[in-house]
């Protein structure tokens, strides 16, 4: 379980430049938080909706306020919380492995992040005397399309397909790869390749399951305290549509 600091919550005006966020706060403060988030944010940069934002006391950074995650609405007035914070993504699934909420990957006694295979880095490499090793790469998952869905990539990933070819080469040669999506969005609950968005990413992942990559999707569950999101946990398996 992935605890966070105290969050503070907003509502998003408007990112820009890619890494920078207007918020305002409850107090009617307006500041400007770090977007810690690469991507297209398609479906989750949504001017208007309620925001959580988590504050550094550290004088070094230009930016105190860092844009944690998003309250969106779904189906029926029903409210879902989706993280924008890629980077934590890898402590969310390294912790769920420790705790062996992620069953298919319990079970190893040594984790090694960051390994670096041929001309692609992946995620993390569990290794055990008996059951050998695994290679896994993540990929965060927050797209949810209007057919209820979710989706991955939220725009063109040369990098992800890179790591898909990777997997493939590894399956290939014996070795158990794994393609883990880290599902951080309460209101999806299956994933697809997003061939609509990226044909050659969903083509190469059709690729990778045929060569013996295996594909696992897990969902967050979040522990709330006084009307705030404190904690969050990747418990939840989730089915995989290729």
């Amino acid at each position: 379980m992935t605890t966070y600091p105290e969050l503070v919550p907003g509502v998003l005006m408007r990112r820009y430049k890619r890494f920078l966020a207007d918020v305002r706060l409850e107090s009617g403060e307006e500041v400007v938080a770090h977007c810690p988030n690469t991507g297209s944010m398609k479906a989750v940069n949504v001017p208007g909706c309620r925001v959580w934002l988590s504050r550094s006391d550290n004088p070094k950074r230009k930016l105190a306020w860092t844009w944690e995650w998003i309250e969106l609405p779904q189906s029926e007035g029903a409210l879902a919380l989706a993280s924008v914070h890629t980077g934590r993504a890898n402590r969310i699934v390294e912790e769920a492995i420790l705790a062996g909420d992620i069953v298919p990957l319990a079970g190893y006694q040594t984790l090694k992040r960051e390994v670096k295979i041929s001309d692609a880095r992946l995620d993390f490499r569990l290794s055990d005397p008996d059951k050998g090793e695994v290679f896994i790469e993540v990929k965060q998952v927050t797209l949810k399309e209007a057919d209820g869905h979710g989706y991955f990539p939220d725009s063109v990933s040369v990098r992800g397909t890179k790591h898909l070819h990777a997997l493939t080469a590894l399956a290939e040669q014996g070795e158990r790869a794994v393609l883990l999506f880290c599902v951080a969005h309460e209101g999806i609950h299956d994933v697809a390749p997003a061939a609509h968005i990226d044909p050659i990413y969903a083509a190469a992942l059709a690729a990778a399951v045929d060569a013996g990559v295996e594909v696992l999707a897990y969902g967050i569950t979040l522990d709330w305290q006084a009307g705030a999101p404190v904690a969050v946990r990747l418990a939840r398996p989730l089915p995989v549509r290729i």
